[in-house]
C-alpha cells in the first residue's frame, strides 16, 4: 500500500511538472505560433512559408535575445539594455554570440540617428503586439542577416533565475560602485573571485559608469560580461537532471520571458535541454570607440563577425554590406 501510495505521488508530481511546463510554453509563444506551426525551410527563406509539422526535427537558427529594464523606478521605459545575436548549431551543438553595444548608432528611415536600444521600444509603443517581429525584421534589414525569432526577457528573469540556481561564482573585475536613487540602484561589488545573489549578478552586467570613485566599464567591457553570466547560467541549466528540477525556472520564464519561437520549439528545449545545450560557445569581438553620444564599431570586425554568424547554421557569407546605416570607424 506504502508503495503504491508512493508511485501514485510521483506521477501526480511528474504530471504536474509537464502540466507547468506545457502552461509556460502556451505563455511565451508567439500567438500566431499557438498552432503548432513551424517553419522547415532553411534559416533566413520566407518566413510566410510553414506548414503543419507535428514534432519538428531542430534546425540551426539564428536569433535575437534582448533585455529590458523593467524595474520599478525605471520610468517604464523598454530599451534594450541588452542586445545579442546568437547562431545556434543542434548539429554541432555549437553557438555564436555577437553582442551590439546598446549606445551603438544607428538610422532607420523613420529615425536620423539612435542608439540600438531604441528600437525595440519604438515599436512596442506603436504596437506591442507586433513589437517581437517589427524589431527582428528591423534588425534582419539592417545587418543583411536572416534572423529566424526573437527573445525577450526583463531583469526580474536574470536575477530570479540565478537566485534559484543558487547564484553564481564570479570574478568581478574591479570594484563597481553607483548609485541612484530615482530608480533604486545601488551597485556595490568588491573586486575578485566570489558568488553573487541574483540582484549581484543584475549589477554586475549592467555596471557601466560609476559616481561612488570606482573605475568605469565601456560597453564592450559590459558585453563581455553579460555573456560571461549567460555562459555560467546554461552550464547550471545543462546539469539538471529531469523535467522535475524545472519547476521554478519555468514560473520565471512565464513571468518574465515572451517569445516568438513556436510551442514545439520551446517544448523540445526545455524537455531536452541537457542534450541540447550547446557544448561550445564563441563570442565574437568588435572594436569600438566612444563618441558621445554614441559608439562606433569597425566596420571590418562587424562584417567579420557577421559572416561567421550566417556560417555557423550553414548559410553563405558572400555579402559584403557597407552598414551606411550603423555607426562604422573610419
Amino acid at each position: 500500500m506504502a508503495l503504491t501510495a508512493l508511485i501514485l505521488g510521483v506521477c501526480i508530481y511528474v504530471g504536474y511538472i509537464y502540466y507547468k511546463a506545457e502552461t509556460t510554453i502556451h505563455r511565451i509563444a508567439s500567438p500566431e505560433n499557438l498552432t503548432e506551426k513551424y517553419q522547415s525551410s532553411a534559416p533566413g527563406s520566407d518566413h510566410n512559408a510553414e506548414q503543419q509539422v507535428p514534432a519538428p526535427q531542430l534546425k540551426p537558427m539564428i536569433f535575437m535575445l534582448a533585455g529590458v529594464d523593467s524595474r520599478d523606478g525605471s520610468g517604464g521605459t523598454v530599451n534594450t539594455d541588452v542586445l545579442m545575436i546568437v547562431s545556434y548549431n543542434p548539429d554541432t551543438r555549437s553557438a555564436k554570440l555577437l553582442s551590439l553595444p546598446r549606445d551603438l548608432m544607428v538610422k532607420s528611415e523613420f529615425a536620423r540617428s539612435r542608439k540600438a536600444n531604441y528600437y525595440y521600444a519604438y515599436y512596442y509603443i506603436k504596437d506591442k503586439t507586433a513589437a517581437i517581429s517589427n524589431t527582428k525584421q528591423f534588425y534582419s534589414n539592417l545587418l543583411d542577416l536572416p534572423i529566424d525569432y526573437m527573445v525577450v526577457m526583463d531583469f526580474d528573469a536574470l536575477r530570479k533565475t540565478v537566485d534559484a540556481l543558487g547564484g553564481l561564482q564570479i570574478d568581478v573585475e574591479m570594484d563597481m560602485k553607483y548609485r541612484d536613487t530615482a530608480d533604486g540602484t545601488n551597485i556595490d561589488l568588491r573586486k575578485g573571485l566570489q558568488k553573487l545573489d541574483g540582484s549581484q549578478v543584475l549589477d554586475y552586467v549592467r555596471y557601466r559608469k560609476s559616481n561612488q570613485g570606482t573605475q568605469e566599464s565601456s560597453d564592450f567591457a559590459r558585453n563581455e560580461r553579460q555573456q560571461k553570466v549567460i555562459k555560467q547560467i546554461l552550464e547550471k541549466l545543462g546539469a539538471f537532471q529531469g523535467i522535475s528540477q524545472w519547476g521554478t525556472i519555468l514560473d520565471i520564464i512565464g513571468d518574465h520571458v515572451t517569445s516568438d519561437f513556436p510551442e514545439s520549439l520551446i517544448r523540445q528545449g526545455i524537455l531536452n535541454f541537457s542534450s541540447l545545450k550547446p557544448n561550445q560557445i564563441q563570442t565574437l569581438k568588435m572594436d569600438s570607440i566612444w563618441k558621445s553620444p554614441f559608439v562606433y564599431v569597425k566596420q571590418e570586425d562587424l562584417q567579420k563577425a557577421l559572416i561567421e554568424l550566417r556560417e555557423e547554421v550553414g548559410l553563405s557569407a558572400d555579402s559584403q554590406p557597407r552598414f551606411k546605416s550603423i555607426g562604422t570607424m573610419d
